[in-house]
């Protein structure tokens, strides 16, 4: 049987959520993300916040790694004031998945930002955000959704031809693009929607939520990406494979 790709999916650390009889600190990531990643036939993994310099060791050992969506990016990170309505810092998650992004930009291992992972994707290669724009989240706690338009001959359209509507919950989003970036799709209003790294390497953001929805092709793409298709042993195979070789020479 196959090995099915091994996908990082980030997390982070809320101080205080109840369960049952308990109110503690607590990892978490909501489970659309993982149970994603399982129905599009790749192991999810949570990687929660760590030590920055641990990011290149851990990527070494994923097929794929997913930037999940949550806090507002911290503007000093892209250097810019911040705006009233944009949300308190996350520093430790803002600097563990830069890490992660760029390790995984190094290794050539393939990368998917949702919703603020799309930002912070952005962010780590230079590019800016707006730190707010209305009519994209408008009742707290309740998802939306809108149609996202593929930009033809992208990456994206080629997993999405049509347009789409998706579920989408946030306030922010690309201004400047990052060094290398194109956008790959967009909302009627101009907002930039997905964002990718043209090239042999898999790249590629999505302001919206696909773990709130029921469409599988941005994370199947993915996890094909990493191997899923059998064709060939994934990033994390092909390393294994290579490092047997030299042990065996």
């Amino acid at each position: 049987m196959p090995r099915k790709p091994l996908i990082g999916v980030s997390s982070y650390l809320e101080q205080s959520v109840k369960w049952r009889v308990w109110d503690l600190p607590a990892t978490l990531v909501p489970a659309g993300y993982p149970s994603l990643v399982q129905a599009s036939g790749g192991t999810a993994v949570l990687l929660p916040p760590d030590d920055p310099a641990y990011a290149a060791e851990l990527v070494a050992r994923l097929d794929a790694v997913v930037i999940a969506g949550g806090q507002d990016v911290e503007p000093v990170r892209y250097g810019a004031e911040p705006d009233p309505r944009t949300g308190p810092p996350a520093r430790e998650r803002d600097a563990w998945e830069l890490a992660l992004i760029g390790a995984a930009l190094e290794s050539g291992t393939p990368l998917l930002g949702i919703c603020r992972g799309m930002q912070l994707l952005n962010v780590a290669l230079g590019g800016t955000l707006v730190q707010h724009v209305d009519g994209h989240g408008d009742t707290p706690g309740v998802f939306g959704e809108h149609p996202v338009k593929p930009v033809p001959g992208t990456r994206y359209a080629g997993i999405v031809p049509e347009e789409d509507t998706v579920p989408a919950y946030h306030h922010q989003a690309v201004d400047r693009l990052g060094e290398g970036l194109r956008a790959s799709a967009h909302t009627a209003d101009g907002t930039v929607e997905a964002i990718e790294l043209p090239g042999p390497a898999w790249v590629l953001g999505v302001q919206w939520h696909p773990e709130m929805g029921r469409d599988l092709r941005v994370m199947r793409a993915l996890v094909e990406a990493a191997g899923h298709d059998g064709s060939t042993a994934g990033v994390r195979g092909v390393r294994e494979a290579l490092q047997g070789a030299v042990a065996g020479s």
